[in-house]
Formats: structure tokens, C-alpha cells, sequence
């Protein structure tokens, strides 16, 4: 993991007992706000860590976090960064981003 925090996240998270969500950029078309390889742990109720590039797509991805924070069930989600035809909105990038959620689930202590 490239970002400390997040990796200091996840550690933390796994020695407390906690199941997170790790969410990572695994592909990109178009303009988005961060590239491949960025990470986001999802802390349900706790914290989050990180950002694949806030706004609506990173909301979404939190919301899904939870499910597979619940479900222990890893998930590929496509975030589309895109205006609606009527939208004038000048905070969307006009890109997909492909994301990984995958649970971090705690196990026991190596020996």
C-alpha cells in the first residue's frame, strides 16, 4: 500500500477486532479524479481513510462498503463521473472509474 495512513488504517482496524472495507482504483477511462492504485479504507460508524476522489461516486462507494463490510463479499463497482444531458454541474469529471471493494476481515494472530 502506497499510502501509510491507509495502510496504518487497516492495521489498526484488523488489531481491534473490526472488519473494513478497502476500496482501490483498479481501472480508469476518461477524466477522473485519481488514478489507478488509489485506496480508501471504509470504517463503517468509525472513520473513513484516504479518497478515491470524493463527491457523488466516492458517496456511493461508502454505501456499498457497508454492504460488503456486512457481507464479507468482495464487490467490483463502475462509477461513472458523467453529467446528465440537462446538468449543469461543473463538479463531475466525465470519466468511469472502475472500483475494488474487497472486506478486510480480522483473523487470529500469527503464531
Amino acid at each position: 500500500m502506497d499510502d501509510p495512513e491507509v495502510h496504518r488504517a487497516v492495521v489498526a482496524a484488523v488489531r481491534e477486532g473490526r472488519t473494513v472495507a478497502l476500496a482501490t482504483v483498479v481501472g480508469t477511462r476518461g477524466s477522473v479524479p485519481r488514478h489507478v492504485g488509489s485506496k480508501m479504507v471504509i470504517d463503517p460508524g468509525v472513520a473513513l481513510i484516504g479518497t478515491i476522489g470524493g463527491g457523488c461516486g466516492e458517496a456511493d462507494v461508502i454505501a456499498a462498503a457497508e454492504e460488503v463490510v456486512r457481507t464479507r463479499t468482495p464487490r467490483l463497482m463502475r462509477v461513472e463521473l458523467l453529467d446528465p444531458v440537462d446538468s449543469w454541474s461543473p463538479a463531475v469529471c466525465g470519466g468511469v472509474m472502475e472500483v475494488f471493494l474487497e472486506p478486510v476481515v480480522p483473523g487470529p494472530e500469527p503464531a
